[in-house]
């Protein structure tokens, strides 16, 4: 008993010291008012808060300039490739060879950002467990777990010599909500096929929430309030949970990353893992074009000269409505949170981190109030969460490989509820079955009715000679030829 009060005294003592002198000591303020086991929590919640950095990111964020003239300007001709030229067919199929014989080398692999719960869909498990009413009625996990499988298989076909090493770590980001529940999930699926020892979970950052001039705010008496840091968070988390000393270990270069609610993702996509090798940058991004001027998405463009993305609003009305000679968009390439990393770019993040900005997102934040020391429900915004976008480490980017894919093919976001005007589960569901179609009809079936076929027989279309001049008749799923 005697070492473990030590050692709490020694800690509460280092931490008063480095929040006293960060100007938020007011966390200890009911610090003597809490049992053994609270106090032992909330000097655990401080000792893992960085207040000096916390303080830095607030007080950049917070006096940050205006972007109100920042000057836009197209990707340059260099950084761009498109998948729906074809003239790039040649190219697609070096690209693609090239990224299966780095995956059958097992240098490739993937990043998944699975922190959301489902909360838009009706649901309070994890958003990657969400079933969108495939006949399969497999979730957003399972399709992309089983992609990950097919993948491999293609690449060790490609390269029989290197069938043994043809893996691909699959790196889950969850939240603190979220961990046990997808934990849980997957080992009650088995991963979906894939070896458990492939799999790797960790968990997306939190910042402390603040009052609107810098102060550190309370849950209740024993906890500070937290809110998840941005799915740009993942930089920083990745070093801290470990992902890039694992990934050192296993001797993997690159990385794919992706969100969990696109059902149609290319998971370890060899086509745009081998376009941005060849390219030699350490960050790329997949797009796909606007549907319209108008379309409420951010764009990958220039800002100030450097890669960004931009959101809709910012873009002046007529930048957004300018035209190529053969009437395509010139600002065109929307933003799918589809990303390629090296990961020695991953590892230069933490230096780099310094520089970027936080967003300030002003909300309505419930809080212990130090001076009547009753718990407020405000009614208006009294407080400030900040947040880093995964894209904000694009403007640092000396060079950017942007690849233009289909939508019909690779984007089919899951946002909304059912019932919804869009991106809800019966879109989702609508592009799977469609995608099946298109992949059974290229390959001379035909199909009546809802069609689903496994990512286990075909991961982009291939392998399907079998289903030439056969009528597939739904509800069907279709498992095996």
């Amino acid at each position: 008993m005697t070492p473990t009060t030590t050692t709490t005294t020694s800690t509460e003592a280092g931490l008063r010291q480095a929040y006293e002198a960060a100007g938020q000591g007011h966390v200890f303020q009911y610090f003597s008012q809490l049992d053994a086991d609270a106090q032992t929590a909330l000097l655990a919640q401080l000792g893992d808060i960085d207040v000096a950095r916390c303080n830095r990111i607030f007080a950049k964020a917070t006096t940050a300039a205006a972007h109100d003239h920042d000057s836009f300007d197209p990707l340059p001709a260099a950084s761009f490739s498109s998948t729906l030229d074809a003239r790039n067919a040649a190219a697609v199929a070096a690209w693609r060879a090239a990224g299966l014989a780095l995956i059958a080398r097992g240098k490739v692999a993937v990043i998944l950002l699975a922190g959301g719960q489902g909360t838009r869909l009706g649901s309070s498990a994890p958003k990657g467990c969400y079933d969108v009413g495939l006949p399969s009625h497999k979730s957003l996990f399972q399709l992309q777990g089983e992609r990950i499988l097919s993948v491999q298989k293609i690449a060790a076909k490609a390269h029989p010599e290197h069938a043994a090493t043809a893996i691909v770590p699959w790196y889950v980001m969850t939240s603190e909500p979220t961990r046990a529940a997808t934990e849980s999930y997957f080992k009650e699926n088995k991963y979906f096929g894939l070896n458990p020892e492939q799999v790797f979970f960790f968990n997306q950052g939190v910042l402390p929430a603040f009052t609107m001039d810098g102060k550190i705010l309370l849950e209740n008496k024993g906890v500070v309030s937290t809110a998840p840091d941005g799915n740009g968070g993942i930089y920083k988390a990745l070093k801290k949970e470990g992902v890039l000393a694992d990934l050192e270990k296993r001797g993997i270069p690159y990385v794919h990353a992706y969100c969990v609610d696109n059902c149609l993702v290319k998971v370890a996509d060899p086509i745009f893992i081998g376009y941005c090798v060849s390219k030699n940058t350490g960050c790329g991004v997949k797009v796909v074009p606007k549907r319209a001027a108008n379309e409420p998405v951010g764009v990958v463009c220039l800002r100030e000269k450097k890669f960004s993305v931009v959101e809709y609003s910012e873009i002046p009305t007529e930048l957004s409505e300018q035209v190529n000679p053969d009437g395509s968009l010139v600002y065109s390439a929307a933003n799918i949170a589809n990303h390629f990393y090296t990961t020695e770019f991953l590892n230069s993040i933490e230096e780099m981190e310094k520089s970027l900005e936080f967003h300030v997102a002003k909300k309505k934040i419930k809080h212990i109030d130090l001076t009547t020391n009753e718990l407020v429900a405000p009614t208006s915004n009294n407080g400030i969460k900040l947040e880093l976008f995964i894209f904000d480490v694009f403007p640092y980017c000396e060079q950017l490989a942007v690849l233009e894919t289909a939508r019909t093919e690779e984007f089919s976001p899951l946002k909304n509820g059912p019932g919804s005007k869009e991106d809800n589960p019966e879109t989702s569901r609508a592009d799977v079955l469609a995608q099946s179609k298109r992949f059974i009809e290229a390959a001379g079936g035909s199909v009546v009715g809802d069609v689903e076929l496994s990512p286990l027989i075909s991961y982009d279309g291939e392998g399907l000679e079998a289903v030439k001049g056969v009528t597939f008749e739904g509800p069907k799923y279709v498992s095996s030829l």
